[in-house]
């Protein structure tokens, strides 16, 4: 089997952003983006999705984390889509319900090659608020249409209910993480690449 991993690396005058992936690991992570709560959802992820993650990342949090926040879910995205490659023998589908205590999210994925983000339910006032002091939870819709986007990947993720900011922003990456670690998963029943077309 070809080995699913990837690296890139981009470099703009916001933020210098490395990461690198594999597919097929066991969920261990390195993670340093400078934005202490975007370490810890990615982190989630990496663990969650039993994707082998490793992120080092710096730019211009002293005006704000929006750009280099974006940027590493940017190169993330692109990461992947080279990791998956043409994707025979994918499952291609993923979903997931994830609970964190009073938070529950629903996840579901399609590595369907098209980018597509339907992102719903979060609790009125949920992207002013500073998550950690830090990262505002606008971020997490903007992390998951510019991973969905570089992807290449479906993406639907309903919040069905919260109250704790920090509790539903760690339900929707681990919703995220659970659906994709379906997704990306080889099925030892698909013959090729699992669509009518013959890509993906």
């Amino acid at each position: 089997m070809t080995s699913r991993t990837a690296s890139v690396t981009r470099a703009t005058s916001e933020s210098r952003v490395e990461i690198s992936v594999n597919l097929d690991g066991t969920g261990a992570s390195s993670i340093e983006t400078s934005v202490p709560f975007y370490d810890h959802m990615l982190t989630a992820f990496a663990k969650h999705s039993l994707t082998d993650l490793t992120i080092r990342a710096e730019g211009d949090t002293d005006i704000d984390v929006h750009h280099t926040v974006e940027d590493v879910a940017i190169v993330l995205g692109q990461a992947i889509r080279d990791a998956l490659g043409d994707k025979a023998g994918i499952s291609r589908y993923g979903d997931a319900l994830v609970p964190l205590d009073e938070a529950l999210v629903q996840a579901v994925v399609d590595l369907s090659g098209r980018p597509y983000l339907v992102h719903l339910g979060e609790p009125e006032g949920f992207e002013f608020h500073l998550i950690g002091g830090h990262f505002t939870g606008s971020l997490v819709r903007h992390t998951f249409e510019a991973l969905a986007f570089h992807a290449g990947m479906t993406l639907h993720v309903r919040v069905l209910g919260g109250r704790d900011p920090h509790h539903i922003a760690e339900a929707e990456y681990k919703a995220l993480a659970r659906a994709f670690r379906q997704a990306k998963a080889l099925d030892p029943d698909v013959s090729g690449i699992p669509s009518t077309k013959g890509a993906l």
